[in-house]
């Protein structure tokens, strides 16, 4: 297949056999070109064959750009490193309308937002039906979709203002159901958001806050949790952020396609892996052990894995790894932690494997999940929360991308096609002739 070196519009040619088709090459603002193969079925009655989707543009966007090769994220065309230094409602404006608030547009959407958190009195009702031992994600999954009950008026999709109020809404209650999972977890009754507090301050009070006493926001643990919102808010087409377009192309509602990305990024491969950094750490134990892991993770033989190095998209430094590492470092100096034997481990395999001649070719550098595990336990967090606020600062990226989607009027039902190896067609046999 040769793109054509004319001055005419990009194309190239696809020969199979004798015959010859003429592809389309679209140009994207940045990134490479893309061969556009939508009537590559129309006109030669074959298809392509693309386990994963890695070589395969399922939409076009203007929200998220990610140049792995370089190490490069981009929300709406702003650094992440940049933004990171904002606050997570401005992020999750730039993410809905495409550009960054005025003060007085940041007021609105923060006013709107937050009053908004609250939930349907009826809904703590919902989260009693759940085992007491159930996971949070679980309770999460199903409380996000269950507010499509409570919550039907702003379901009409072809509706651009009930869109809005749905995207709105959503935003503004995932914290809120997110720190009731958490409550209802651990046994605690659950707390009403506050109007005078910030977004991540105010979850930091339903999570940790109880009635027979004062709870006081410390600032630098808000400002904490506010960036690892804000560096997970988007990355571009994942496996959750498809699921929702997916779900979304065919006309579900907003909250079911939500609950549809929450349940896809429950998946070990996707939101748990910082939970499986920590594991990891704590399997290595202490620092003079990292010699014995870094030589079984290079043996091919040994199922052990490192994990929280490297990434399916980023093949040079994950640039939101950098960020969190010195935001755990913030956490852990703020609370006095100065001996985390984990952190120890993780400075050290970091050390190694940035010098590690079998990690530099491979371009196995530390992720985000690398560092926001360690960072999510120092503020209290257990494991099992790890996803759910992974979840929670996802959701404005998820939104934003169906957003997009239902507005896009190119936009169809998502449709995959497969590579069928299964039985040719045969003749149903009685089962008493049956050998």
């Amino acid at each position: 297949m040769d793109a054509s070196q004319s001055n005419a519009p990009k194309s190239a040619t696809l020969t199979i056999g004798d015959e010859s088709w003429e592809l389309p090459i679209l140009n994207g603002t940045i990134g490479p070109d893309v061969i556009d193969i939508a009537k590559l079925y129309a006109q030669t009655g074959k298809f392509t064959y693309d386990p994963g989707f890695t070589s395969t543009a399922s939409c076009e966007s203007q929200i998220t750009y990610i140049d792995g090769d370089e190490g490069i994220l981009l929300y709406r065309g702003y650094p992440i490193e940049q933004l990171a230094e904002s606050d997570f409602l401005e992020t999750c404006y730039l993410l809905l309308y495409g550009e960054l608030p005025t003060a007085a547009q940041k007021a609105d959407f923060d006013y709107r937002v937050t009053r908004h958190t609250m939930v349907h009195e009826q809904m703590s009702r919902f989260f009693h039906g759940f085992r007491r031992d159930a996971h949070p994600m679980s309770v999460l999954v199903a409380s996000v979709g269950a507010l499509s009950a409570f919550y039907h008026d702003s379901t009409d999709i072809s509706d651009p203002q009930q869109r809005m109020i749905a995207s709105i809404r959503m935003i503004a209650k995932i914290p809120t159901l997110a720190a009731m999972a958490y409550k209802y977890s651990i046994g605690q009754p659950f707390v009403y958001p506050k109007n005078d507090l910030d977004y991540a301050s105010n979850f930091l009070r339903m999570c940790f806050s109880v009635p027979c006493e004062e709870y006081k926001v410390n600032p630098i643990l808000s400002r904490a949790i506010d960036r690892i919102f804000i560096l997970h808010a988007d990355h571009e087409q994942n496996a959750s952020t498809s699921t929702v377009r997916l779900a979304g192309s065919s006309g579900a509602n907003p909250f079911a396609c939500i609950a549809a990305g929450i349940a896809c990024l429950w998946g070990p491969a996707h939101g748990g892996a910082n939970e499986a950094a920590l594991k990891m750490l704590g399997e290595i134990g202490s620092v003079d052990r990292i010699p014995e892991f870094i030589n079984r993770a290079k043996d091919k033989n040994d199922p052990f894995r490192l994990m929280g190095f490297g990434h399916r998209v980023y093949k040079n430094y994950d640039p939101r790894a950098k960020i969190m590492q010195r935001t755990c470092h913030e956490v852990l100096g703020e609370l006095g932690i100065k001996d985390d034997p984990l952190l120890d481990i993780a400075v050290e395999l970091e050390r190694i494997a940035l010098q590690d001649e079998y990690f530099v070719e491979r371009k196995l550098y530390p992720n985000i999940d690398f560092y926001s595990g360690i960072t999510l336990r120092a503020l209290g967090f257990p494991t099992s929360m790890f996803t759910v606020l992974f979840a929670l600062a996802r959701t404005v990226g998820w939104i934003g991308q169906w957003k997009e989607m239902i507005e896009d009027p190119s936009q169809r039902i998502g449709r995959p096609r497969q590579l069928y190896t299964g039985a040719t067609q045969r003749d149903y046999v009685p089962i008493a002739r049956r050998k």
